[in-house]
């Protein structure tokens, strides 16, 4: 790769670590007594949590290694880390859209705070989504054209 376009893989590949971020934020933060560890929860249902935070961690972990170790560096790994991240910001505005439809809720008044007058969720996933949006908009118009004309040129 041409200097330029070393620049813009490794912006990209900085971008997208700031989005896996996702992945790691539920398990520092719902490993506690007000989720996994809370006793007045069904066992059944902490064991469903454990099973999701380590999917979560496991596919922040692969998520890293396409951005960070997979060889060679291709722009195709980068956007699997895109897809797979939007899939798992997509399940959390899901699982939002859906709660009463199974008497959920993403408040629990007892454990949450608010950030700029938002339920620290909402607030971290409307964050989440932002980067989301920047990084396919780098990719697509920013990596793509760069990659697209060091291969023209080469």
């Amino acid at each position: 790769m041409t200097t330029a376009a070393t620049k813009s893989f490794r912006i990209a590949q900085v971008l997208l670590t700031l989005g896996v971020l996702e992945f790691f934020g539920p398990i520092v933060r719902d490993t506690s007594v007000t989720h996994l560890l809370n006793q007045a929860w069904v066992g059944h249902a902490r064991f469903h949590l454990a099973w999701a935070l380590v999917f979560t961690g496991l596919s922040g972990i692969c998520n890293l290694y396409l951005i960070w170790f997979r060889r060679p560096h291709r722009i195709s790994s980068l956007y699997l880390s895109w897809v797979w991240q939007a899939c798992n910001i997509l399940g959390f505005w899901g699982a939002v859209i859906l709660e009463r439809a199974y008497g959920g809720s993403i408040v629990d008044p007892e454990f949450h705070f608010k950030v700029l007058g938002m339920n620290e969720n909402i607030f971290a996933f409307v964050v989440l989504t932002a980067v989301l949006v920047i990084n396919i908009a780098y990719l697509k118009l920013r990596l793509e054209p760069s990659m697209a004309s060091e291969a023209r040129a080469g």
